[in-house]
């Protein structure tokens, strides 16, 4: 997909859950950070020119910089995220740099994405197509979420996910096998 193409089904999500493109666009963080950081991955992973490159990215950190302090929202230009992006609610989101989100996921606040783990072990997740992750839920480790699971609130994810599944708790375990249809 094209940046306009990617920005655009950015767009249709928060449409679609009742935004207008006024209110999308002035007064919608979750739509600022996920805007900006569309901006910042082209730069990130198209500019070649070395010296362009490098003011270019210093310019992206600056407004990441920015995004982040007025939204609470943290979303590095290196990070991995697929078309249709939506962020519920804004604040306290925390993604690594070498997260990979598959396309139409949805997010809540308070979610962290991060690394964690010993020797072979340590790295980020990978996660799927159509992932819903309630607030407060941390996912972190060398693991992989498929497509369809639904994340409950305030779970901690620390082993994969396999397709279709409801996980909640501390550790995150099955419930069900209902996935994520009705909460994307």
């Amino acid at each position: 997909m094209t940046l306009f193409q990617v920005i655009q089904s950015d767009f249709k999500k928060y449409k679609k859950y009742g935004g207008n493109f006024i209110t999308i666009l002035f007064l919608t963080q979750g739509f600022w950070a996920v805007f900006q950081y569309r901006i910042a991955n082209l730069v990130y992973r198209k500019v070649q020119i070395p010296i362009l490159r490098q003011l270019l990215l210093f310019l992206m950190i600056l407004w990441q910089k920015l995004i982040e302090m007025s939204t609470g929202i943290s979303i590095p230009a290196s990070a991995q995220i697929g078309g249709s992006f939506y962020i519920g609610h804004f604040g306290g989101i925390i993604l690594n740099s070498n997260t990979i989100i598959g396309n139409n996921c949805n997010i809540s606040q308070g979610v962290t994405i991060g690394v964690s783990g010993i020797g072979n072990y340590r790295g980020v997740p990978k996660i799927g197509n159509n992932v819903y992750i309630g607030a407060n839920a941390v996912i972190a480790g060398k693991i992989i979420i498929e497509d369809n699971v639904l994340i409950g609130a305030c779970s901690l994810v620390n082993c994969d996910v396999f397709e279709n599944e409801v996980v909640v708790g501390v550790p995150a375990s099955p419930i069900s096998k209902n996935s994520s249809k009705g909460y994307i």
